[in-house]
C-alpha cells in the first residue's frame, strides 16, 4: 500500500510540471496581450512589454493549477479556469491564489509588511473563465453572498464569470476549443483521436487557428499527457476502493456472524468468487 500511495504522489507531481492549454497559451505574450484587451478594450497603450506574468509556479502539488496571474498598469489580474462542471469553490481558489499572489509580489518589490510604511499594491481584478454551459448561473460571483448568506464579513472576494458568447476574442475562442473538446471525447473517449480532430475542427473554424498551427505537436504532447495521468489517477482510486472493500469484508469474516452471501449484498464490489478467496487464505491464517 505504501509503494502505491508513493507512485501515485509522484504521478501527480509530475502533472503540475506540464502546462495546460489554458496555460500554454496565455503564457505567449501576444496571446496574453489579446486577453488583457479583451477585459480592458479601453487601455489603447498597452503592450507586451508592459505584461509581467506572475503565474504561480507550484511543481511539488496540484495547488492553483491551471490558473492565471499577470500584471498590467498597476493592476493584478487573476483569471482561473473552471471546468465544465461549476463548483462555487471556485471563489476559494481565488481568494488563495489572490493571497499568494500578493505574498509573492511583496517579496518580489522587497517590501516589507511588517513594518509601518504602507506598502504599495495593485489592484486586484479577478475572473472566472467557466468553459461548460452558461444555463442560469450568474455574471458575478462573491464569497460573502455565497458562502455567509450577504453577511458583511471581514474579507470579501469577488469575481465577474466569463462565458461563451458571439464575441471573436481570445478568451471566447478558448472556450470554444474546450467545448469541441468535450464533444469528441464523448464520441471518441479519451484517446489522441479526439484531440487530433479537435484540433482539426478548430483550426477549420478558425478558433486559435495561429496558436494550433504553431504548436500543434506541444498541444497533443500536453492533452495526451494529461489523459495518462488521469487514467493514472482513475486507476489509483479504484484501487484503493477495492483494497478497503476488502478490509471491510476480511473483519466481517473474521467476525463470523454474517455468511459469504450477505457479504456479498452489503458489498456488491465484491465478486463470490473473491470473497470464498479471501475465507480460504483467513482460514490459513488462522485455523
Amino acid at each position: 500500500m505504501k509503494e502505491k500511495t508513493k507512485n501515485i504522489t509522484e504521478a501527480v507531481a509530475k502533472r503540475t510540471a506540464k502546462n495546460s492549454v489554458f496555460l500554454d497559451l496565455f503564457q505567449n505574450k501576444n496571446y496574453l496581450l489579446k486577453l488583457y484587451k479583451t477585459l480592458h478594450p479601453e487601455d489603447i497603450t498597452a503592450t507586451e512589454d508592459s505584461l509581467t506574468d506572475i503565474t504561480i509556479k507550484n511543481v511539488l502539488t496540484d495547488n492553483f493549477y491551471n490558473d492565471l496571474g499577470f500584471i498590467v498598469d498597476n493592476k493584478l489580474m487573476i483569471l482561473i479556469e473552471a471546468q465544465s462542471t461549476w463548483t462555487i469553490n471556485i471563489l476559494v481558489r481565488a481568494l488563495l491564489y489572490l493571497a499568494q499572489s500578493y505574498h509573492e509580489y511583496f517579496q518580489h518589490t522587497r517590501q516589507n509588511y511588517y513594518k509601518s510604511k504602507k506598502v504599495k499594491m495593485p489592484k486586484p481584478e479577478l475572473y472566472v473563465v467557466f468553459t461548460g454551459n452558461k444555463g442560469k448561473k450568474p455574471d458575478k460571483i462573491s464569497l460573502s453572498k455565497e458562502f455567509f448568506e450577504g453577511a458583511d464579513i471581514d474579507i470579501e472576494v469577488k469575481a465577474k464569470v466569463i462565458y461563451e458568447s458571439d464575441q471573436d476574442n481570445i478568451i471566447n475562442q478558448y472556450i470554444i476549443f474546450c467545448k469541441v473538446f468535450n464533444e469528441q471525447t464523448g464520441q471518441h473517449g479519451m484517446t489522441q483521436k479526439s484531440v487530433l480532430e479537435t484540433i482539426r475542427i478548430c483550426k477549420d473554424r478558425n478558433v486559435l487557428k495561429e496558436y494550433l498551427l504553431e504548436r500543434e505537436k506541444e498541444v497533443v504532447t500536453i492533452m495526451m499527457s494529461l489523459f495518462n495521468e488521469e487514467e493514472i489517477l482513475k486507476s489509483f482510486i479504484e484501487s484503493e476502493i477495492h483494497d478497503e472493500a476488502r478490509e471491510t469484508a476480511e473483519r466481517m469474516i473474521k467476525d463470523g456472524e454474517l455468511s459469504l452471501e450477505k457479504i456479498a449484498r452489503y458489498i456488491p464490489s465484491l465478486s463470490m468468487d473473491e470473497l470464498k478467496q479471501l475465507e480460504a487464505e483467513i482460514m490459513q491464517l488462522y485455523p
